[in-house]
């Protein structure tokens, strides 16, 4: 059976884009047609912790675990996996489990995927973002790619995400970022072994992602 889920970073006894994740997840059960918990506690207290949310039908699990280690930065690799619409974080996370395994296979933190067409679209685990200029770009939401958590708190901070249809040697050396709601805004190192550029705007926008 298909469920929603969200993953919470509690930082600091606080939980600092609760608001974004409760925003997609009401917006997630009205598309599927399925009621929205009518009672969620605000994750609070004790450690810097993920706070997991599974949300189905039959009612609604809530588990908690240590966050994973620290990352400085993410090599990229090519997934072989061709990326299929997912407008809703669900459970079904087929395509993005083979193409975590893949990257790991081969070296990499995780494997960025392309659209039937070709077009740059998301990775298994982190929403890819990148400079021109100094406007923040990532691909456009109507490719189907997860209106992440990450991507709201990044547009909140830059007065907007420009959506750009790219293909991979178009941003293939650019300055590049990617964006997890546990672990915030990590630069991205390399991308099929291209080292990517650097931006000097990253680290004051990383820094004030959880502000």
């Amino acid at each position: 059976m298909t469920a929603l889920i969200e993953t919470v970073r509690v930082r600091r006894g606080a939980a600092p884009l609760w608001y974004l994740h409760l925003r997609r997840l009401a917006s997630s059960c009205k598309a599927l047609g399925i009621p929205l918990p009518p009672e969620l506690l605000t994750p609070a207290g004790g450690p810097d912790r993920v706070h997991r949310l599974q949300v189905e039908r039959r009612g609604l699990e809530v588990t908690e675990r240590p966050l994973p280690g620290r990352l400085d930065g993410v090599r990229l690799v090519l997934s072989r996996e061709t990326h299929r619409p997912y407008p809703h974080k669900t459970t079904d996370r087929g395509q993005f489990d083979r193409a975590l395994e893949e990257a790991r296979a081969r070296g990499a933190d995780d494997a960025l995927l392309l659209t039937v067409g070709g077009y740059v679209a998301e990775a298994a685990v982190w929403a890819l973002f990148w400079w021109e200029g100094d406007r923040v770009c990532a691909p456009p939401l109507a490719l189907g790619v997860l209106p992440s958590v990450a991507r709201a708190r990044v547009a909140e901070l830059t007065g907007g995400v420009g959506e750009r249809r790219v293909r991979l040697e178009e941003i293939r050396g650019s300055p590049l970022f990617a964006g997890n709601a546990v672990r915030g805004l990590v630069r991205v190192t390399s991308l099929d072994d291209v080292q990517a550029a650097e931006h000097t705007g990253f680290s004051d926008l990383a820094e004030r992602f959880w502000s």
